[in-house]
């Protein structure tokens, strides 16, 4: 398991600050099911947890990263309505729930074991219930330069993931711009807000991520 993450405790000290995505609060309006139990993905310093959690939601987060899960653990002491876990996408275990959040984590999902994360992931989301996060697209400069493994999907991959969904939100950005650290890069990703339909099929799409 991973000790530090790509900045060290000082980075995500400093994400202390940072709000909840907007995103995270259009994906608890359109959860229309009655479970309240989130999972946020890549949780990070928890941000959106404390926001989900304040929503009326039991969030289970987990993040590879210690030092994350580390200020999770001080942050959160005293709730009895968020849990952290140290645990990678392939790791973790994943319970029922109606609402996944995984804003800017799944580009670090394993690219060999993409497929399989993904249908673990879903199958656990309860028909009804929101997913909302990031896909890394091949333009990103991340996707060739990154010193971690990086999944990244074509448009039509993306578009495959959510075939037994309706999506709500569809946004591409494709520019460049700057990290939270301050450092230029080329931006190419999907942001989605999606419904996980009423008849839901768990047949395994063939995705042929790129290494």
């Amino acid at each position: 398991m991973k000790k530090t993450g790509m900045f060290g405790k000082k980075f995500y000290e400093k994400t202390l600050t940072i709000k909840h995505h907007p995103r995270t609060e259009s994906a608890v309006v359109a959860d229309k099911t009655r479970l309240q139990k989130a999972i946020d993905c890549g949780c990070g310093t928890g941000a959106d947890m404390a926001y989900i959690a304040q929503a009326g939601y039991q969030v289970s987060g987990f993040d590879v990263t210690f030092d994350a899960i580390e200020i999770c653990q001080q942050r959160f002491k005293d709730s009895t309505a968020i849990k952290v876990t140290q645990a990678s996408f392939e790791s973790f275990t994943y319970p029922q729930t109606s609402l996944i959040i995984a804003n800017a984590s799944l580009f670090f999902a394993q690219p060999e074991s993409f497929q399989q994360t993904w249908l673990k992931l879903i199958s656990n989301l309860v028909s009804g219930g929101v997913f909302a996060g990031d896909f890394m697209g091949l333009k990103d400069d991340w996707a060739r330069g990154h010193s971690s493994p990086i999944t990244a999907l074509s448009k039509a991959q993306v578009m495959m993931l959510f075939e037994d969904f309706d999506l709500l939100e569809f946004h591409e950005r494709d520019e460049t711009g700057e990290t939270r650290v301050g450092v230029s890069k080329h931006w190419h990703t999907y942001s989605v807000i999606a419904i996980k339909k009423l008849t839901f099929s768990m047949q395994s799409k063939d995705l042929k991520v790129e290494k």
